[in-house]
């Protein structure tokens, strides 16, 4: 073997150890817990080169159900310095590959707030459970439906030091009231979101401002529901939906989020 042919393959060794140092430093398990008489499967993930406890960020994913994107977000967030739960609203198994099945399964979980509450708030246990976790900093961030259900526990008075909202249904017959709310509230929306019309965006900002609460809303000009998913332009050619990726307004929201938790948690 010459020096050079030996030279190099010490570097290619040395990068194969990295390599593996780095995802060995990177841990996640699927959870698998009880609520009544249903079984879901949630998803933790964490980073092991970030000494002591942390900030838990609880996701909820979007209407399709618990699915990959929802867990590459939580991966995101623990490369960052927290641990992360994605959680499971539907129970498990369900995750749906036709927007009928996903209404249905969205209706279904949304049709009894309290059960909704239930499902978000033993999470919510689970991960302040969590060795990694410091219990007294928590907060949420939803996608779609997700954005939805995390802004109603907000709403309802669920202890969270912050909530983000991406690209979620900004009406609800749940509203928020002085002293109630908890959380700081984060929203992101899309200006040519069909789903998320104006009306919805000032009722909001009424709404909050109504309540005393601290609101902060971005709002892109001309994009469409479902910007933080890299798959919905294949959803939205697929279906016909009028959803699309925006590379530009996922990156500024995602900035925008870890600068509202460092915000936040550094109090």
């Amino acid at each position: 073997m010459t020096r050079l042919t030996a030279l190099a393959s010490a570097a290619t060794l040395a990068m194969a150890l990295i390599g593996q140092q780095a995802t060995a430093a990177m841990k996640t398990e699927t959870i698998e817990y009880r609520i009544g008489d249903e079984t879901f499967s949630g998803f933790m993930a964490w980073d092991d080169e970030f000494d002591g406890k942390r900030p838990g960020i609880l996701l909820v994913h979007e209407w399709w159900g618990h699915n990959e994107f929802v867990r590459e977000q939580a991966q995101k967030l623990a490369k960052e310095g927290y641990t992360a739960f994605a959680l499971d609203m539907y129970g498990k198994g369900k995750l749906a590959e036709h927007p009928d099945t996903a209404k249905q399964f969205m209706q279904e979980a949304t049709s009894n707030f309290e059960q909704l509450k239930e499902r978000f708030l033993a999470a919510k246990g689970l991960l302040e459970e969590h060795d990694t976790v410091d219990g007294g900093k928590i907060a949420a961030q939803g996608y779609c439906f997700g954005g939805a259900v995390v802004l109603n526990m907000a709403r309802s008075g669920v202890d969270l030091d912050g909530v983000v909202s991406y690209h979620g249904s900004l009406a609800s017959p749940i509203k928020a009231e002085p002293d109630k709310v908890k959380a700081r509230v984060q929203v992101y929306t899309g200006g040519a979101d069909q789903m998320v019309p104006p009306e919805q965006v000032a009722g909001l900002v009424e709404e909050m401002q109504l309540a005393g609460v601290d609101l902060t809303l971005v709002t892109f000009p001309d994009v469409l529901h479902s910007f933080t998913n890299p798959g919905a332009d294949k959803i939205a050619e697929q279906f016909g939906l009028p959803i699309g990726y925006d590379k530009n307004a996922a990156m500024r929201s995602w900035q925008g989020t870890l600068d509202f938790y460092n915000a936040i948690f550094s109090q």
